[in-house]
């Protein structure tokens, strides 16, 4: 699970009853039926209107994304191993390397190694391994972007619960008892919908573009590995190839290990 997705939940709820509570109003006008139907199914309706079945169909897999926590190699060993195959193939060739490809278990890596190792062209290797990172990219854009949509749905749609609240209670102007009542319970689509759209949705697809990110550089890393070994490069250089993708903290962490 991802900490810090769970404590920003638990966090944000606490707001918003932690400030009712002490503006004393009451937490009962939050069970509203007709703001969940406005907000939540009117979101929803909005995304089917603004996206294909197929990508809401993976609206599932996305919720998992993000409160999972993310697991990629650490670029160390992406570096350990690049270096090792790198002296290998420079002492018994790119053919060597056969044998370490089903040892490899990033899928990107394994295919990249096993087209040099096949005896791709540089060009063609690089255009596509790009090609797979630009897809990939593309993918986890389209699932940010329905967040980042929803997001900015919810809010207007609180709007809209607002005015149909208020419809309701200036058409019961006779019941003075319930007007008050009923004019609160009709800004809790409002609350609703800024809390989802600021809170939930908007949040969520920078989530997913920070994942997004951090796999696109290992990915990168290895990419510039991979074609500095077929290419002859010697393992230092391609340590210092690789450690450009790295930030300053990231570089001088590796340095202090001095595994690599």
């Amino acid at each position: 699970m991802d900490i810090a997705v769970i404590l920003g939940l638990v966090l944000g709820v606490f707001t918003v009853v932690g400030g009712m509570i002490a503006k004393g109003a009451n937490l009962a006008v939050l069970v509203n039926p007709a703001a969940i139907i406005i907000i939540f199914i009117g979101t929803f309706a909005a995304l089917l209107n603004s996206f294909p079945m197929k990508e809401i169909k993976k609206l599932p897999t996305l919720f998992r994304i993000i409160i999972k926590e993310q697991k990629l190699t650490e670029p160390k060993v992406i570096i350990q191993q690049m270096t090792d195959m790198a002296q290998q193939a420079r002492r018994e060739g790119l053919l060597s390397l056969e044998a370490s490809i089903d040892k490899l278990e990033e899928p990107f890596l394994r295919n990249g190694i096993r087209l040099i190792v096949d005896g791709q062209g540089e060009d063609f290797v690089r255009e596509l391994l790009e090609a797979e990172i630009d897809a990939m990219e593309e993918r986890h854009r389209v699932g940010a972007l329905i967040f980042t949509s929803a997001g900015s749905y919810a809010p207007t749609l609180g709007v809209l619960g607002a005015v149909i609240g208020l419809i309701g209670a200036l058409g019961n102007l006779n019941d003075v008892n319930k007007l008050g009542t009923m004019i609160a319970a009709a800004f809790v689509a409002t609350l609703f919908g800024i809390f989802t759209g600021y809170v939930l949705w908007h949040p969520f697809a920078t989530k997913l573009k920070r994942k997004s990110s951090e796999e696109v550089k290992l990915k990168t890393m290895m990419l510039e590995g991979i074609l500095s070994i077929q290419v002859g490069s010697s393992p230092i250089q391609i340590k210092e190839k690789m450690m450009i993708h790295l930030t300053q903290a990231e570089r001088a962490a590796l340095e202090k290990e001095g595994n690599v």
